[in-house]
């Protein structure tokens, strides 16, 4: 039997499996126009995966200040991600990893960067974990919908 690692509670982690190839993941992920309509916010200057690019995610409740920070094409991609409207911004990182698997493709999303202890950013944690996963069931759609 084998025994599961213990989920780190500080961080958001969501795997997700797609029957599509890894290239057309990595394309939803990247594609500026693509990734509006899976984000359901305007990016404004997102420009795909290049490190080093700054933009702006327009919410409902907010406007996230993002920059690229790492990116593997084909592979994986970081941003850094701050709540510019928050009482006291955070800086938290979210990644995703492409990987092949089987007849599809496996996508892992972390959000990491939250302090437990802290009541505020418990809360925020669990508030993006349940923001995350609406958001990778709309990824969902867009690769059906290709």
């Amino acid at each position: 039997m084998t025994v599961e690692p213990e989920r780190d509670p500080s961080q958001v982690e969501i795997g997700s499996f797609y029957p599509h190839p890894p290239e057309m993941v990595w394309r939803v992920l990247t594609d500026p126009a693509l990734v509006e309509q899976w984000l359901q916010v305007l990016p404004t200057g997102f420009q795909g995966a290049r490190v080093g690019t700054h933009f702006i995610a327009s919410v409902p409740k907010g406007e996230i200040a993002c920059e690229v920070l790492a990116a593997t094409p084909g592979e994986s991609m970081t941003w850094s991600w701050v709540d510019l409207r928050a009482p006291r911004p955070a800086r938290w990182i979210a990644s995703w990893l492409v990987r092949p698997q089987g007849r599809g493709t496996r996508l892992l999303f972390t959000m990491s960067g939250f302090d437990i202890e802290n009541d505020r950013q418990r809360m925020a944690r669990n508030a993006m974990e349940r923001g995350w996963r609406q958001v990778l069931s709309n990824y969902g759609d867009i690769l059906t919908r290709l």
